[in-house]
């Protein structure tokens, strides 16, 4: 028997990214909310306008995900399903000829949905597999991380890790819709949920004064988990992200304001080894670097936002520069990860810029931001240090 929806996906707060890009005719929506997974099975059976119904629905979950979860999702669970472990092990070439052999042996095809049930790491990858298969199947996002929910969900860029770098191999691929179930956070471990925070905070800084400001009052209820604010919250990052995606679908231009400390961020997290350090806390370790390089190249016009950068980093337990970051994981590091060499290695291979050249984005002020900015050696060497 069919599972009963959920009453409460009907007061879901809705997003629209409004892309001509996005596979659905005028862009899709992100279902911000307890009970948003009710809607999934929904959400993937609904197909474009002017194509043909649906063949096969299938599902790629993270198998702790899909544990804790996947009873929220109704009927997805009578579909074929291929469970994986998640975290950035399996954003591989291996893993994602596992999936694109797992859409051939379910029937799919170009009429087909696949449903990425878990973190960034699961959405990624399922995202890039649909995108392959036939040259492009349908994909329904289901984030269940907060970190996936307020950024790697949304936009439509899918990826897998290579051993020179992070996120190097991959598409613009985007989904049909997002289901963002805000009940899924009460299981997260602090170390994941704190992660994410990462990323909100990276969106308060690019939207400007009125988010930041309610991120501020609102940090103490954050950490606590408090649904109101969580709700506020996420779905003031997830507009943000919205509107600038909408904007420049393809990151041609004012699309890479979101890349706001991942310069830095995936540089540490390489020198670290993937899946070492959470992605979150190196991009708020990131954002630090990239104000302190704001203020020594001159570009920083509000001298008080690092002060009030760092003073809500620390509310929300994030790291605010490098070596906070070092201290917080001293000892997990391998020996000299965050040495200068190979710092210098991760940002040799930045795909936003060219090869040994890495790109930054850099600030001005709250809200306002300054893309594709090169650094000297010794402007980073000076940054880069313990």
């Amino acid at each position: 028997m069919p599972a009963r929806p959920d009453a409460r996906a009907s007061r879901l707060n809705v997003v629209r990214v409004a892309t001509d890009s996005a596979p659905s005719s005028g862009g899709y929506q992100v279902s911000l909310g307890p009970g948003a997974l009710a809607r999934c099975a929904e959400a993937a059976a609904r197909t474009r306008p002017n194509r043909p119904e649906r063949d096969v629905c299938v599902v790629l979950a993270d198998a702790e995900a899909w544990r804790l979860h996947g009873h929220r999702a109704g009927d997805l669970a009578a579909w074929p399903r291929l469970e994986l472990a998640g975290g950035e092990a399996c954003k591989s070439l291996a893993t994602l000829g596992q999936v694109l052999d797992f859409l051939a042996t379910s029937g799919c095809s170009r009429r087909s949905c696949l449903v990425a049930f878990g973190g960034g790491t699961i959405g990624d990858l399922g995202g890039l597999a649909a995108s392959l298969f036939k040259r492009g199947m349908d994909v329904v996002q289901a984030p269940t991380t907060l970190l996936a929910q307020v950024d790697a969900a949304i936009g439509g860029k899918t990826a897998i890790n290579l051993s020179a770098g992070k996120n190097l191999a991959g598409t613009f691929h985007h989904p049909c819709a997002v289901l963002a179930d805000s009940d899924v956070l009460a299981t997260l471990p602090e170390r994941e949920f704190r992660s994410g925070l990462g990323e909100v905070l990276k969106c308060a800084l690019i939207g400007g004064e009125r988010e930041l400001a309610r991120l501020e009052v609102r940090a103490a209820d954050l950490v606590a988990r408090d649904g109101h604010a969580l709700g506020e919250v996420v779905t003031d990052a997830v507009s943000v992200k919205a509107a600038i995606v909408a904007e420049d679908p393809e990151e041609h231009g004012r699309r890479r304001v979101l890349n706001l400390g991942h310069t830095f961020g995936h540089a540490l997290e390489h020198a670290a080894g993937y899946g070492l350090l959470p992605h979150g806390e190196a991009v708020a370790a990131g954002i630090g670097l990239a104000l302190a390089a704001s203020a020594r190249v001159g570009l920083l016009e509000d001298t008080a936002l690092p002060a009030r950068f760092e003073a809500l980093a620390r509310a929300l337990g994030l790291p605010t520069g490098l070596a906070d970051l070092a201290t917080r994981h001293r000892e997990a590091l391998p020996p000299g990860a965050f040495s200068a060499e190979a710092l210098w290695a991760g940002l040799a291979h930045d795909k936003k810029g060219a090869v040994g050249a890495p790109e930054f984005v850099l600030v001005r002020a709250l809200g306002s931001l300054a893309l594709g900015v090169p650094l000297t050696a010794d402007t980073l060497a000076g940054l880069l240090v313990l």
